[in-house]
């Protein structure tokens, strides 16, 4: 867009008639004065903070940096809020609600005066939502990460939050850890605001939104309380302003060779299974033809390089010492696609150029990856026909390949129920299942795939076991741990049809996961399928499970 253009924010101020007027009136009321009206560029800032989200609990503080950088390019920054979701306090889970916050920004950004946004999210559904509203929206738009917490520490050790979190928290179940060390425990672990530090879900998305191109070079892994993020925050307000004049809109960088890019930076990072559920999400409200078998094909691909956890054994804050995204991206770069055009009007290949590497075991080299895989494996078979996925790189080297007896749990509550039990026929070669737990019947696609240990096992030192769900797992989890099986049980899915004592065969290699019965017993017992009661029968619940996809496209709503 040409500097003498008109801007989008004209057609509300720059009108002879009555509201053209008195919208400039009501904005004077806040104490602007007449000069914000003079040919600047209006620039929303969609803040998602909110003290019930505690990762977002610090974007007021970003918000001011960005409105400096807008301001001092010539623009004129209007903050303004959306829902904000908090996976550790919204029930039954955030997922419930993703597609709610992606519409309160999309329509949020096509009413207002706004020429410009920049979108400050944090915590691991605010990121994909606020990206589908802006990539429907198409208004020029430029992200910024609210970055990792610092490390946790407890007894002169780093402790992750999540992943570390969970070790410790079993530990405490199997009466290892006393309630005053579990009281310490909870005093540091997660020492400031910011999302989990370690390669969780809202660590991925930072990083695959960096990789897309829609947030400055570096920008994922700063550390929340660190200078270098408001500064950051600073540049990109800056940016944004530019953009406008530009006319760089999101159409124009989340292509298809982007979407590749991210999924490609996804595996090397050991990336969280919820990135391919937000991915395919992002991708269709870009008009992107995306689908599992892409990250199948790409994960064999590249390696995983990322030496965090629960992959790996650092913390966010040595990767971004080590260099961050830009670093991982300049390693597997002759597998990306370098011309992709990013939102500081250069190519990924431009960005990163320069990036290198101060900890070659936090980012390792491709002749020393982690696994010569991707992070994530897709997997097919009669009780996954659509898809599941692993995160293998977090799994155990000797249930990748597994057969055992399948010990079924009808719901979470009834995993719940029995999962400490005494005499829970269960050992080191059981698998477990555990249904209902998908988009439609848990409801919303909630984070409880990552089944707790039983006790039993616990008590004899095993430490894993395969574990089969339609549910999601935060990606602070680990274990081999088979999610997203699709389609759910709850609406008639084979998995539905799983029973205790049925063998089930993984083998990840050649990515099959098959129930050992024949296809007419499977038929047979299918055809006993009734659906359950609906969960919701009026208000947005309703409107949820009335349309929202299924796992292996995005759980986004067919209309949307």
């Amino acid at each position: 867009m040409d500097r003498a253009t008109k801007l989008r924010s004209a057609s509300w101020f720059d009108t002879p008639e009555y509201y053209g007027f008195s919208r400039k009136a009501w904005l004077r009321s806040e104490g602007f004065g007449r000069h914000i009206f003079e040919g600047k560029p209006v620039i929303g800032i969609c803040n998602s903070w909110s003290e019930l989200t505690n990762c977002n609990a610090h974007l007021r503080q970003v918000a001011e940096a960005v409105k400096r950088g807008v301001w001092a390019a010539g623009g004129v920054p209007l903050e303004f809020p959306t829902i904000s979701l908090g996976e550790m306090f919204l029930k039954p889970t955030s997922m419930l609600y993703r597609n709610l916050m992606a519409m309160d920004v999309e329509e949020s950004l096509r009413g207002y005066p706004l020429d410009g946004v920049v979108l400050l999210c944090g915590c691991d559904k605010t990121t994909p939502a606020q990206l589908m509203g802006a990539a429907s929206a198409d208004l020029p738009a430029i992200m910024v990460t609210g970055g990792p917490m610092l490390s946790g520490e407890w007894r002169g050790r780093k402790v992750g939050a999540g992943t570390d979190g969970r070790k410790l928290f079993d530990l405490h179940r199997a009466g290892r850890i006393t309630d005053e060390e579990l009281c310490e425990i909870e005093g540091g672990i997660a020492r400031s605001a910011g999302h989990c530090t370690v390669m969780g879900t809202a660590s991925t998305m930072a990083s695959l939104v960096e990789a897309l191109g829609m947030t400055l070079t570096g920008c994922a892994a700063i550390p929340a309380p660190d200078s270098r993020r408001m500064e950051i925050a600073e540049r990109s307000g800056k940016r944004i302003v530019e953009m406008v004049h530009e006319d760089l809109r999101p159409s124009r960088i989340l292509t298809r060779q982007a979407m590749e890019n991210a999924l490609m930076v996804d595996m090397a990072i050991g990336g969280s299974t919820n990135a391919v559920v937000h991915m395919l999400a992002i991708a269709r409200r870009a008009g992107v033809d995306l689908s599992l078998d892409d990250f199948d094909r790409l994960s064999r691909r590249v390696p995983c390089i990322v030496n965090v956890k629960p992959s790996g054994e650092y913390l966010m804050e040595e990767f971004f010492s080590a260099g961050g995204v830009p670093v991982v991206m300049r390693r597997i770069l002759d597998a990306l696609h370098g011309e992709c055009l990013t939102v500081t009007g250069r190519s990924i290949g431009e960005n990163i150029s320069g990036a290198e590497c101060w900890n070659d075991d936090v980012i390792r080299t491709r002749d020393k990856a982690l696994s010569e895989q991707g992070g994530t494996a897709i997997l097919r078979g009669n009780i996954a026909p659509d898809g599941a996925v692993l995160k293998q790189t977090a799994a155990s080297p000797r249930l990748l390949q597994h057969c055992g007896r399948a010990l079924v749990f009808e719901t979470y509550q009834h995993m719940r129920e029995q999962i400490d039990s005494p005499d829970l026929p269960v050992d080191e070669n059981t698998i477990l299942v555990m249904k209902s737990c998908g988009p439609i019947g848990a409801p919303g696609f909630p984070e409880w795939g990552h089944i707790p240990m039983p006790r039993v096992l616990m008590d004899k030192g095993v430490t894993d076991v395969v574990r089969i769900s339609d549910a999601r797992m935060s990606g602070t989890s680990f274990g081999t741990v088979v999610l997203h099986v699709a389609p759910e049980s709850a609406i008639g899915g084979p998995l539905w049809a799983v029973r205790t004592g049925d063998e089930i065969t993984l083998d990840t290699e050649n990515r099959a996961i098959r129930l050992e019965v024949s296809d007419e017993e499977m038929g047979r017992r299918l055809s006993a399928f009734t659906p359950p009661p609906p969960h919701f029968t009026r208000g947005y619940g309703k409107l949820f499970l009335d349309h929202v996809t299924q796992a292996n496209l995005g759980c986004d709503f067919d209309f949307l």
